[in-house]
Order: structure tokens, then C-alpha cells, then sequence
């Protein structure tokens, strides 16, 4: 099975985690922690802040945090490396994603993750909660 590398950001902004619905392809509809595939010979931290500058308009650097998530799609294996990332100033601005969300702890579960993110929703309530 292929395996597919990406780099994920849990972005957290006054005690609530931006959410992404993908707006195409075959997990279309569904929520994500936005960011994309780590290119080759890429670091996961890199492939995170050049996704998020893409795709949001932001520049982000991580704390060194990271959270690894291994998931088995019917096609390929997910292997994910997801950031808490907290912003401050900046503000995302949505460009392949046709909706966003602010959640907070309670809110999590009132849109459909993607099942390899929804794996992450204990951590981050945690996150959230602190």
C-alpha cells in the first residue's frame, strides 16, 4: 500500500482550533486540519509552514510539539505529523477550502472529520482546554 506523508496544523487562537472543510476530491465535504504532502527530502516543519502560506496566507513556526498519526485508508496509509501551532496576529484566509470554522472544545464533534484527524480530537480537546 502507498503510503502518503503529510504535515498537519492544529491552529489555535483564543482557546479554539481552526477547521478546514475540503471543498474537492474524494474527501470532499468533510474537516481537516489544513496543511498537505511533505515533498521529498522535505522536513515535516518545513512542508507544514510552506502548505499554510499556500493554502491560508500565514506564516507559522512550531513550538516543537508534534503528534504522529498512522492511518490505513481503503487506498493508501497516512502518515501524518500534526502541529498545535498558536496564532496570534494572524489570520488565515481560506483559498482551497470551501468553508472554516473556529471550534472550541465542546464543538469539536458538530462537523465530520476526516477519520485520520478525528483520531486527534482527545489531544486536542486537551490542548484546548488548558
Amino acid at each position: 500500500m502507498n503510503t502518503v506523508r503529510v504535515a498537519a496544523a492544529m491552529l489555535i487562537r483564543g482557546g479554539k482550533v481552526f477547521a478546514a472543510q475540503r471543498g474537492c476530491g474524494a474527501f470532499k465535504g468533510l474537516w481537516e486540519f489544513p496543511g498537505g504532502k511533505i515533498e521529498e527530502g522535505e522536513i515535516p516543519s518545513a512542508a507544514l509552514a510552506r502548505e499554510l502560506k499556500e493554502e491560508l496566507g500565514i506564516t507559522v513556526s512550531t513550538n516543537g510539539e508534534e503528534f504522529s498519526v498512522e492511518y490505513d485508508y481503503p487506498d493508501f496509509h497516512l502518515a501524518m505529523h500534526c502541529f498545535p501551532v498558536y496564532l496570534h496576529g494572524e489570520i488565515p484566509v481560506i483559498s482551497e477550502h470551501s468553508d472554516f470554522r473556529w471550534l472550541g472544545a465542546d464543538e469539536l464533534e458538530s462537523v465530520s472529520w476526516l477519520p485520520a484527524d478525528y483520531t486527534l480530537l482527545p489531544r486536542l480537546k486537551e490542548l484546548l482546554r488548558k
